[in-house]
Order: structure tokens, then sequence, then C-alpha cells
């Protein structure tokens, strides 16, 4: 009862801050469950952002997400959700959020965060975000000093990531939104969470960006992906016949599936080749990959998405695979795959795990 009455009096300390004539940001309505917001951005350019507020308050931080996939809203919603559990108060986030999109429009912060400030220093809750807020400020005016010469760049990358995969983000956080809503949630929520940070982290990584790999998520799901591996070792005679694949069937990778289980990362993906045919590179039937580290015995939670598929690409090459040009696609598929790999796990569950001699590879 002392929570709720609490968060009555925060959110009345919020309409009477940011009413709905604001010229910067409004509170369009509020209650103890929801939160909806308004910011204008430099171009007097609206877009609403809203905040629902779970039974677990203040264990919990509000959800935040925003109507559209605007990439400033977006990267500054999405700032909010990696904040540490001390900044939980609706006071506190409200004030990060009108920080953030501020800064990331460059435009200057509405006076009325003042007075913000003077209700968070009576809660003695000031110290603690002016601290971060100050340090994050100093790498913000960095990142746009670098950027003075494109102006444009800080609008299609933000927090290294692009907008169009910050838009996925976003969508895939009001999608899980809306499940979490109607009772029907898929998968589990610790998968569900990193899940969303190996995106995030494979988004931000430089192998992404220059074209080692990307990913690709089947019918927007957090748990079927689709790898493009684009390149490997250029020494290898993989490497070679990837050239020729390109000029033969204008296509520049090998395409990759990994399916993931709602007890991710305690065990790991199913990962099996879809095309091309490869000979080699121990690729099992229908194209399951021989690996230890793709086995329950073999796995540990704390492996990276990225460093696991560099390791099926190390994998690939020094067991010397090589692409089948004119071979059949339909010697792949996940039925054969997943037998083929339920037969390899149960003979090194027998036999144990070897390392091949160096003629091998």
């Amino acid at each position: 009862m002392a929570c709720l009455q609490a968060l009555k009096q925060d959110i009345k300390i919020l309409e009477s801050i940011f009413t709905p004539e604001n010229a910067r940001f409004r509170i369009l309505s509020a209650s103890v469950d929801e939160v909806t917001c308004e910011f204008v951005d430099a171009s007097n350019e609206t877009f609403k952002i809203h905040a629902n507020i779970t039974e677990t308050y203040p264990q919990t931080s509000p959800i935040w997400f925003c109507d559209d996939d605007n990439v400033i809203a977006t990267a500054a919603v999405e700032k909010l959700s990696n904040q540490t559990e001390n900044k939980n108060n609706i006071l506190q986030q409200v004030r990060m959020l009108v920080q953030d999109l501020c800064d990331l429009s460059n435009i200057a912060t509405p006076e009325e965060l003042l007075r913000l400030d003077e209700r968070l220093d009576e809660r003695g809750m000031i110290s603690v975000d002016q601290s971060s807020e100050s340090e994050e400020e100093d790498e913000l005016h960095y990142d746009m000093e670098e950027d003075t010469p494109n102006e444009g760049k800080a609008r299609e990358e933000v927090d290294g990531i692009d907008t169009e995969n910050l838009a996925v983000l976003e969508r895939l956080k009001q999608s899980q939104r809306d499940e979490y809503l109607q009772g029907s949630i898929s998968g589990s929520v610790q998968a569900t969470d990193r899940l969303m940070k190996e995106l995030r982290e494979i988004y931000r990584s430089e192998s992404y960006k220059k074209g080692v790999f990307n990913v690709e998520l089947v019918n927007d799901s957090l748990y079927e992906w689709h790898i493009r591996l684009k390149k490997v070792d250029p020494d290898s005679l993989l490497y070679q016949d990837l050239t020729t694949y390109k000029e033969k069937e204008n296509r520049d990778h090998m395409l990759l599936s990994a399916s993931f289980k709602e007890n991710f990362p305690f065990e790991p993906p199913f990962v099996r080749v879809i095309m091309p045919v490869l000979k080699g590179g121990y690729v099992l039937g229908g194209g399951a990959i021989c690996m230890e580290l793709l086995t329950k015995q073999g796995w540990s939670s704390a492996y990276s998405m990225e460093s696991v598929i560099y390791q099926i690409a190390a994998t690939l090459v020094k067991g010397k695979a090589r692409i089948q040009f004119g071979a059949s696609k339909s010697q792949y598929s996940l039925v054969k795959a997943q037998q083929s790999f339920k037969s390899l796990v149960q003979i090194h569950e027998k036999n144990g795990w070897f390392t091949p001699p160096k003629e091998d590879g």
C-alpha cells in the first residue's frame, strides 16, 4: 500500500511539471498502470512514448515502448532498459528519458527538468543520477563532435546500432509487450532477455558491420535465426569456392539456421547448414554440424552467439569444407539434420570426443 501511495504522488508530480501544454515534453495521461507522454523535437514533430507499470514496481522498472520507429525515441527507450536497479523510480526514469531525447535530438533540455531535479533531490536520488548522467553526456557530446562533418550520421546510427536494426529491436520489444499483456508469452523470460542481448551485441559488432556475417530473424522470431556467413579464411579452399559460388549462382554466402529453446542459454542452439551443400567441414547428413561446442556436453552459457558463429566458420575451414556444386539441395533438411545430430551425440556420449590427426585438418 505504501508503494502504491508513493507511486500516485510521483505521478501527480509528473503531471504538474509536464502538463499537456508543455512545449517540449508532455504527460498526456497517467495512472498507476500506464503513463503516456509526448515529445516534440526540433522540427515540431511529435511522437508518443508509453510506460507500463507492472505489479512488481518498484522492484522492476516500468516497461517503455513507442508507437513508431522513430530512431531517437527508439534509442532513448532502449537506453532506459539498460539502467541499473536503483533507477527504477518513475521520476528517475522520466528524467533520464527527457534528457536523452533532448541530447539525441541536439536540443536544449526544458527548464522543467530543474523542477524535477528538486523533487528528486528531496528523495535523495539526484546525486546518483547526475553523476552517471554527466558521464553519459560527456560520451554523447564527444560522439556529436565526431559526427559534426556529417550531421546525418547521428540519425543513421545510435549507440553503435543503425536505424534499421534499432527498429527491429523496438519491434521485438513491442511484440513481447503485447504477448505479456495478452498472457501468451512465447519461450521464456530468461531466454528472451538473453537473445535480445545477443542480437543487440551482434548489431553493434564490427564483424557484423564489416559484412563477415549477418543475422535475420525468421518470421520476426527471436528463437529462430538465419545466419549468412559471408567471409572465411582467405587462404582456404572454401574461400575460393565461395568466390566461384557467387559467379555461378550469384550467392555470396553460406546460409545457416540457428534455433533456440526456452532454456537457452543453458542449452546450446541447434545449428545446421541450409545451403550450399558441403563436403567435409564436419558437416553431417542433413546439414548438421559435428562440433562438441554445440552439444550439452561442450556448451557453456557464457558463450556469445558471435563467438559461436566464428567457431563454426573456423570448424568448416579446419575440416576442409568444399562446396558441392550441382548437388541436390534436398540433401539438407531439418528432419535429416536432427536425426544425424542425435546419432552423433549418442556416439560421442558413449565414446567421448577426440582431436583428429593433423593430416585431417
